[in-house]
């Protein structure tokens, strides 16, 4: 699985025509004018300042608790062996280890509790790969630091085999290979620091099947991928604070990410029903969210600020026309067969403020099931259940022609405030972009999808709508491919019919 940006092929004729955050937004330089769009009184808040602080754990071990001593070595798997399930394990103050085995780890009962007293630290010494794993439901591990740990590429170290009904709080963990931690069915994640870990801060991936009813709140998730994963894999797909495959139902609140080597927050191929709301997403390299081959989703009310500095820079200067984007929608929209909280992709309330560029809504003419080209390679739509049904001469025609393609559809964006200040990012060409867009479709030969057919629904075709935002700034409106780039007057106009009820102040933002 993963994305590529995308893969261009033109007709022969051209188409044609580290940053700390505050928890407060800019106000200096706004329009005289009020706009059109203010945004959520929630959208300026402190952030979650988890790993400066995070919060002391029980100084004495709580009635009935089995103690663990770090001068044993191997002592807290030993006495998780030996105890019944639903027991509260106290780690005392100091630094606890595993054996010297590389598949030295805890394996939980149903129901244990792992409670770490102030300066409690589960060392894994670049030994061990994995902190906790097994199967058992409900587990619970609080007020712990874990650290040292050398998991594979996309393995975790904390729930490493995404049991179901875990709660992570008020834990750090950072400095480890691989994901922080991983994520299983109804999976709380509260008020941790998950710093500086070799691939991902969370991996929310299950293998055989999806997760569902996952939490992810109030966290500090920064500085992740220190491994730098897409420069050891180009074209990956397998880096950020956050990486979600096929999870059906999450609300990932009051987060601060910032400053990942990479996006902030990365769904990635069927996921279902999100809400992204209140959360500071800032100083990420790549966008703040990649939200790819997937369904039905509310952002709103974030405050979204300097992020893709480093990646968009970096494909500006390669002469790149693409619009790469601090929100990327890739391939994914709402759908009313799909059961969620909503059947749209609807983003609203939110501030964006001096990132590299603003929303790009993008499909690939050459991505369906069945195709060499999908890069989620062997998933299929969750409209289809078999890809081997995608295939000539059945794809041309109802139902599968439109259920073969993840399709980026009843998008609503609506009720934003995009400021953009060049001279804050350093830019002068690239970084103010909004689009709406698909390459021409030239690929696989039996491919039904050829031509700019794709980038004429997706651009006028499938309810995809801007309305009441508020621009400040020099913004220009790329659509239908890289050659058509708008004025705000013409992404009004007819065809496009754009932001009816928005307002521009195209002077330096702030």
């Amino acid at each position: 699985m993963g994305m590529k940006w995308r893969k261009w092929a033109l007709p022969a004729a051209p188409l044609a025509l580290a940053v700390l955050a505050t928890g407060c937004v800019s106000t200096s330089g706004a329009p005289a004018a009020k706009p059109a769009a203010q945004p959520s009184p929630s959208a300026a808040r402190s952030v979650a300042r988890v790993c400066a602080k995070p919060p002391a754990g029980p100084a004495k071990a709580p009635a009935g608790a089995v103690t663990v001593d770090p001068a044993v070595v191997g002592d807290l798997a030993a006495k998780t062996r030996s105890s019944p399930p639903h027991t509260t394990f106290w780690l005392k103050p100091g630094e606890h280890h595993l054996e010297p085995d590389r598949f030295s780890q805890v394996i939980p009962k149903t129901g244990d509790r792992y409670l770490g007293a102030p300066g409690a630290v589960l060392d894994g010494r670049k030994t061990n790969q994995y902190a906790f794993g097994g199967t058992a439901g409900d587990v619970t591990i609080g007020h712990l630091t874990v650290q040292g740990f050398v998991a594979p590429q996309n393995e975790g170290v904390v729930n490493h085999d995404s049991a179901d009904g875990w709660v992570i709080e008020h834990s750090t963990i950072q400095h480890n290979s691989g994901a922080g931690l991983m994520a299983g069915a109804h999976q709380r994640v509260r008020a941790n620091c998950l710093r500086g870990n070799g691939q991902y801060g969370i991996n929310a991936y299950k293998g055989g099947g999806p997760i569902s009813g996952l939490v992810v709140e109030g966290n500090e998730i920064t500085g992740n991928n220190t491994d730098d994963w897409e420069r050891r894999r180009p074209g990956c797909g397998c880096t950020g604070g956050v990486k979600f495959w096929a999870v059906d139902g999450a609300d990932v609140r009051g987060n601060w990410v910032h400053g990942n080597h990479g996006a902030g927050l990365w769904a990635d191929t069927n996921n279902n029903d999100f809400r992204i709301e209140d959360n500071v997403l800032e100083a990420n390299d790549g966008a703040a969210l990649i939200y790819e081959a997937s369904y039905n989703a509310v952002v709103r009310d974030n405050t979204i600020r300097r992020n893709n500095w480093a990646e968009g820079r970096r494909y500006a200067d390669r002469g790149d026309s693409f619009p790469f984007a601090t929100i990327y929608l890739s391939e994914s929209g709402g759908e009313p067969r799909i059961k969620a909280r909503t059947n749209r992709i609807d983003i609203y309330g939110n501030v964006l403020e001096d990132n590299w560029s603003g929303i790009t809504l993008w499909e690939n003419a050459d991505r369906f099931c069945n195709s060499p080209a999908n890069t989620s390679s062997g998933d299929c739509t969750l409209l289809v259940k078999r890809s081997a049904r995608c295939a000539r001469p059945a794809i041309t025609t109802a139902p599968l022609y439109a259920d073969c393609r993840w399709k980026t559809q009843r998008v609503d964006i609506h009720d934003n405030r995009f400021v953009l200040d060049e001279s804050v990012v350093k830019c002068t060409v690239k970084c103010d972009r909004m689009a709406v867009l698909a390459n021409y479709g030239t690929y696989p030969d039996w491919s039904p999808y050829q031509g700019d057919r794709v980038a004429e629904a997706i651009t006028l075709k499938q309810q995809n709508r801007w309305h009441d935002n508020a621009y400040v700034g020099p913004w220009k409106f790329v659509v239908h491919d890289p050659s058509r780039v708008l004025d705000f007057t013409q992404w009004q106009s007819a065809p496009y019919r754009q932001d009816s009820g928005s307002t521009l102040d195209a002077g330096t933002g702030g």
